[in-house]
Formats: C-alpha cells, sequence, structure tokens
C-alpha cells in the first residue's frame, strides 16, 4: 500500500493539481484508491464517519508525492455535507473528482430485513450518494463548469440473495449516475460508475462466512477475487484526463462474474474433451 511511493501503472504526476473528495477513504478500496492518487500527486480529501481508520490511511500516505486530508463526516448529513464542501472549496479553490466509495450492507434473508435495516442501507448507499454529488456539483462542479463524479456500486447484476438491499439501492446508483451524466454534461460535467466484484479486502476477509471467503473464487471466471489496487487503479484512470470522454457508463470490474458463474468450461464437460478450467491448470501446475 502506502510503502510504493510510485505508482505500479502510472506516469509520475498523472493527478498532480487535481483535487479529489472520496468518502470511505479508511479502509479497503476506497484506501488504496486514495494512496494511489496521492501517488500520482493528487490532493485528496477523504471523508469517512469513523476518525481512526482515516488516521490510518493518513499514516500510510506519509512520504508520498500528493497530499492527504481527511475529516469525519457522516454521508447521510446533509448539514455536514455542506459544511463539508464549503471547506475543501475555500481551502483549494475547486474540486475536480468526487468518488463516491463510501456505502455499506449486511448479509442477511430477505424476510430477515426489518424496515429500519432496509432503510439504513438505502441511505447510505443512495440518499448519501445523491447528497455528495448535489453539494459537489452545486458548490464547485457547476460554478467552474467541470468536474467528474465516480460512483462505486456492485457486481453481480443478477439478483443477489442475502443483498436484496444493497441490490436495489446499487441498482439506483446506476441509474442515477446515467441520469446526471445527461443532465449535467451542460455544464461538463461526467458521470460514472463502477461496479466491483468480490475483492480481497479486510472486511470481506473478516468479516464474511468462513464459507463464502474460501469458495467465492470458484464463482469467477478468472479463478480468483480481485485485489484492492485493481479497483484504486481504475479509479485514477478515470479520475485523469486519460478518462475524459467517459460518462454515463457503468465499468464492470470483477473477472469476468457478471457473465458467467464460475469457471468455462465446467469441469463436466472438460472431463469430455474441452479444454481445462483455469483454476485446475493451475493447481496442476500448467500455468
Amino acid at each position: 500500500m502506502g510503502e510504493n511511493v510510485r505508482s505500479e501503472i502510472f506516469r509520475d504526476d498523472l493527478l498532480k493539481g487535481k483535487v479529489v473528495v472520496l468518502s470511505g477513504a479508511g479502509t479497503g478500496l476506497g484506501r488504496e484508491a486514495t494512496l494511489e492518487m496521492i501517488r500520482l500527486g493528487a490532493t485528496v480529501v477523504g471523508c469517512g464517519r469513523r476518525p481512526e481508520p482515516l488516521a490510518e490511511t493518513a499514516a500510510l500516505a506519509e512520504g508520498l508525492p500528493g497530499k492527504f486530508e481527511s475529516e469525519t463526516l457522516d454521508i447521510r448529513d446533509e448539514e455536514a455535507i455542506d459544511s463539508f464542501f464549503d471547506g475543501v472549496v475555500e481551502r483549494h479553490g475547486r474540486i475536480d473528482v468526487l468518488v463516491n466509495n463510501a456505502g455499506g450492507q449486511f448479509l442477511s434473508p430477505a424476510e430477515m430485513i426489518s424496515p429500519k435495516g432496509f432503510r439504513t442501507v438505502i441511505e447510505l448507499n443512495v440518499t448519501g450518494t445523491w447528497l455528495m454529488s448535489h453539494a459537489a456539483a452545486t458548490k464547485a462542479f457547476i460554478p467552474q463548469e467541470s468536474g467528474a463524479i465516480i460512483n462505486v456500486t456492485l457486481s453481480p447484476h443478477n439478483g443477489m440473495p442475502g443483498m436484496v438491499h444493497s441490490g436495489a439501492a446499487r441498482a439506483a446508483v446506476e441509474n442515477m449516475t446515467k441520469t446526471l451524466s445527461i443532465e449535467w454534461s451542460r455544464f461538463n460535467i461526467r458521470t460514472c460508475a463502477i461496479a466491483a466484484g468480490q475483492f480481497a479486502t479486510d472486511t470481506f476477509v473478516n468479516k464474511y462466512p468462513k464459507e463464502i471467503v474460501e469458495s467465492v473464487h470458484r464463482t469467477i471466471p478468472l479463478g480468483r477475487v480481485g485485489e484492492s489496487e485493481e479497483m484504486g487503479w481504475l479509479i485514477a484512470f478515470l479520475a485523469s484526463d486519460a478518462g475524459a470522454f467517459h460518462s454515463g457508463s457503468v465499468i464492470t470490474l470483477d473477472g469476468a462474474r457478471d457473465n458467467w458463474f464460475g469457471p468455462w468450461p465446467p469441469a463436466a464437460i472438460a472431463s469430455e474433451g474441452g479444454s481445462v478450467p483455469a483454476e485446475e491448470r493451475r493447481e496442476k501446475g500448467d500455468g
């Protein structure tokens, strides 16, 4: 993570001069995206509900080319969001990119989800994304006539048992992304979404049921879960000038899980003369 002063993928100073606001910067995919953009010279203003994870990100960012600032923020609190963005604009004069990474969900059978639990997930993922986007647009992007919003959603896009609240919320965010890409194009604001599959974050590895953690790679055609830096690289690309024509799109980053469940061909077909699945090839030492 922070020990790498330079990006493994992009040229130095790719994001030099960019001011990026990123929610959920204290852990997981948000932390790695934050560090990657700081490596590339950006000033990242990270926010999250708990100060301790943000302090850990700040420690990892020390010595990197860009800058890191952080502030505790509940993305459901409209007044706090307004104050937060006012402060960023006052300090930096502009905001170039907003990454709506913060959110939350819990694994539960649909019939066990209470109305309060459902509302909480909708408020975090839909209302929070809207409040952050609206504040960034009205306080920075529209006045300066430029800006980019990157929303983090979920893959796969088929039904997800145990995640009905999160699936509904992220579908709403994806439609919001597409609609705003049209409405706010007149202000030169572009909006994209990244539908993230399973990544080896601390939350996934340590808080999800062990059976899921140990078996989920078998559901992914590439035969593995993603690494956090791979998400960071895509966010950095979209934040850069190289992503300037990306708007209104939902980019799925999940090792082809959105297209197929498991390896191809399945073991039964492979045993009848087809090619051997990637997972079996690795186990046999064939690449």
